[in-house]
């Protein structure tokens, strides 16, 4: 059974840092894209981040470029999304994906960590 398991949401004040992780198991995730994807209050789910587990291929969403760092590591099968510089419109619900590089859709999703960022 696969399961992916965030964790590291927290309340931080504008400008500060916070480090989610997601712990990945249930098989192996050679094949697979990891994605973060946020759903702020009252929005839609977004596009937040993602790697490609093999290459380690990087992609951004624009709101985010130069403050977000996605990573990756094989050993722990853990993805990371660092967050630095954070606004208060980055406050939201932040989920963990993964996708199959054949599929367009994610297979799978997180239970979800909350981040809220204060002004």
């Amino acid at each position: 059974q696969v399961q992916l398991a965030e964790s590291g949401g927290g309340l931080v004040q504008t400008g500060g840092s916070l480090r989610l992780s997601c712990a990945a198991s249930g098989r192996t995730f050679s094949n697979y894209v990891m994605g973060w994807f946020r759903q702020p209050p009252g929005k839609e789910r977004e596009f937040v981040a993602a790697i490609a587990w093999s290459t380690g291929v990087t992609y951004y969403a624009d709101s985010v470029k130069g403050r977000f760092t996605i990573s990756r590591d094989n050993a722990k099968n853990t993805v990371y999304l660092q967050m630095n510089s954070l606004k208060p419109e980055d406050t939201a619900v932040y989920y963990c994906g993964a996708r199959n590089l054949i599929h367009t859709d994610y297979d799978y999703w997180g239970q979800g960590t909350q981040v809220t960022v204060s002004s």
